[in-house]
């Protein structure tokens, strides 16, 4: 299962009418914030790796909305590995064990 996210930052600048990433500084510096302008740009033009909470919430401030209207989460199905020689792989699971045999050679 692998989890991906969307970063809507950029889509939420834009419905409030703020479209080059300077005018997003002297905001962010209002409430507390310090970034400088690279580092604004590429919070709006990437999705980031990670996020100080200060950050979000100050964002979340500026544009009036929530964590969950700048970040959408899905979940994607892992596809299942294929074993070398186009065998599907078994589940280990789903085995059995099964009992030993052991017998005696016979003594001529």
């Amino acid at each position: 299962m692998t989890r991906l996210f969307d970063w809507h930052l950029r889509r939420k600048l834009a419905e409030r009418g703020l479209y080059k990433t300077t005018e997003l500084v002297p905001l962010l510096a209002e409430q507390g914030v310090q970034l400088s302008r690279e580092q604004v740009y590429r919070l709006v033009t990437s999705p980031p790796q990670r996020l100080n909470i200060e950050v979000l919430d100050a964002l979340c401030v500026i544009l009036d909305c929530t964590p969950n209207d700048l970040i959408s989460f899905t979940v994607a199905a892992r596809e299942q590995p294929k074993a070398v020689g186009g065998a599907t792989v078994t589940d280990i699971g789903t085995l059995k064990t099964v009992p030993a045999r052991i017998t005696r050679p016979d003594r001529s």
